[in-house]
């Protein structure tokens, strides 16, 4: 029931063991993001290019978001230890994640902005030239998706040990490491709808259908960064009382029979890892033999619940 077998009344809380590879993915994925922005940024200047400038760029701001999940990461694991945090560190990752993904959300406001400007003040593009930035930029983008990836499956693949259901895996994302992941999705998506426009513009002189893809990435970004926001802040605000989880220890503590009439008045469910749940139930019961400890006993059953505080009111 508890981390490391240890009984309710003497254990540690450190609810979640953390991603090795997620956090060593995203800081790879970071430093190949600032590679490239600088090199990026460095052709730019030379070439005097302003499609390679606003490229690199806009790069930097994807590096910074990527920072903030491998800070999560590293923060995380840094206090781990640290008795101030009640709970643990692990929403410290969460927290990373909600970050990252309200920034991903202004990007996404930027680029409607930028959009609909060029609509009404268009300016002249250097096709090929921004062909090339593009496609650079969707190589670079393509390999740090492969990395996440990997991290992604490596950590997803240990976390589905106690999975009650088909949908359960979904409540088991390393959303930190899915907010980074997120980012470098959503760069590729963009770079794949500008080499798309700018074909269409050098090819047919279709200006238009640059500024239209601005728009078309922008909405797919927000829906993606919406999505992020609602998972990252379900947990961030304990709103898990439509878990699956919740039946689960009322299946366990309540009874119903003249005998033994034990019913949940108050319960509070929120989670403290991935898959790891802490709760505080009060029991009224007319069974005299019913304590804390018994409980406690009957919630070892769902290996999820690592932490229970518990009452019981016996009814004369």
């Amino acid at each position: 029931m508890t981390p490391d077998n240890l009984p309710p009344y003497l254990h540690n809380h450190d609810f979640d063991p953390g991603n090795a590879a997620g956090e060593r993915g995203t800081r790879l994925v970071m430093v190949i993001t600032l590679v490239a922005m600088v090199v990026e940024i460095a052709a730019g200047w030379w070439f005097n290019s302003m499609a390679l400038l606003a490229d690199g760029w806009h790069m930097s701001s994807h590096a910074v978001a990527i920072g903030l999940s491998a800070f999560a990461y590293s923060a995380a694991r840094r206090y781990a230890d640290d008795p101030r945090f009640a709970f643990g560190t692990w929403k410290m990752e969460i927290l990373g994640g909600f970050a990252s993904a309200v920034f991903l959300m202004v990007v996404a406001l930027l680029m409607v902005f930028a959009s609909v400007e060029r609509f009404f003040s268009p300016e002249p593009i250097h096709y090929k030239q921004a062909m090339v930035v593009a496609a650079l930029g969707l190589a670079v983008n393509v390999v740090c998706a492969l990395i996440l990836g990997q991290a992604h499956h490596h950590g997803h693949s240990h976390g589905h040990h106690h999975d009650h259901e088909a949908g359960a895996g979904k409540h088991h994302e390393d959303l930190n490491l899915k907010s980074a992941y997120v980012h470098v999705l959503a760069d590729a998506a963009t770079s794949v709808l500008a080499i798309v426009a700018l074909a269409g513009g050098l090819f047919y002189g279709w200006w238009w259908l640059d500024p239209a893809m601005g728009i078309a990435g922008a909405i797919l970004i927000a829906v993606w960064a919406k999505n992020l926001i609602r998972d990252t802040g379900t947990i961030l605000l304990d709103r898990e009382m439509d878990h699956p989880v919740v039946d689960e220890i009322r299946e366990v503590v309540e009874r119903d029979t003249p005998e033994n009439c034990t019913r949940i008045t108050d319960l509070h469910v929120w989670r403290v890892g991935r898959e790891h749940f802490s709760c505080a139930i009060a029991v009224v019961t007319n069974d005299d033999n019913l304590t804390p400890h018994e409980v406690h006993k009957r919630l070892a059953a769902h290996e999820e619940i690592v932490h229970a505080t518990v009452e019981v009111h016996v009814e004369g």
